[in-house]
């Protein structure tokens, strides 16, 4: 199993015991949505130390978790995990870590992203993004969360799309290929 040196950030108790399943991690628990002081300082104090990642559900509270975290400790780095791989397996869960499988759990951690600058060039344009399909249209929506698992950023809605581009410096190549993936699948 593969040891990883920096420490996960995971939302719950569920999540660090299937994270345990897939891979030999430290894991720190957010308990929850509401990210209190403590919790962000201790967050700080790893990122110095050891370096973090942080994997949250693939769902509004984990997205609220990790700009949360990525707000108050810059650098850290980003695990997602595709939404249809943390879909329960019993009715009237919800959707998250602690559902997806090991496998699906070791490629969303191979696949970790950094947070660039606020001052970094833009590599993506919004027309870009038109002429992809992703921002209008019937299948947009469809486009997007097929996007997002192809470049292993997890799923957001067309407001935010250019910010998560931007914010792990997507290449205008790695865009374009899978932007051809998904026309060719179509």
């Amino acid at each position: 199993m593969k040891k990883i040196k920096e420490v996960i950030v995971v939302e719950g108790k569920d999540d660090t015991k299937r994270l345990a399943l897939a891979v030999n991690a430290d894991t720190l628990e957010t308990n929850g949505s509401a990210i209190n002081t403590k919790t962000l300082a201790q967050i700080k104090r790893l990122q110095a130390s050891r370096g973090v990642i942080v994997f949250t559900d693939p769902d509004y509270s984990g997205e609220r978790i990790r700009k949360t975290i990525s707000k108050a400790v810059p650098g850290v780095q980003h695990a997602f995990l595709p939404r249809a791989a943390g879909v329960p397996t019993k009715a009237g869960g919800s959707l998250g870590v602690e559902h997806a499988s090991p496998a699906a759990i070791q490629a969303a951690l191979a696949n970790l992203y950094t947070e660039k600058p606020d001052d970094a060039p833009l590599l993506i344009s919004r027309a870009d993004l038109i002429k992809a399909g992703l921002l209008a249209g019937p299948a947009a929506r469809k486009r997007r969360e097929q996007l997002g698992e192809l470049l292993k950023i997890g799923y957001v809605n067309g407001k935010q799309l250019p910010k998560r581009l931007q914010l792990f410096q997507i290449q205008p190549a790695d865009f374009w290929q899978a932007v051809e993936q998904l026309t060719d699948e179509q």
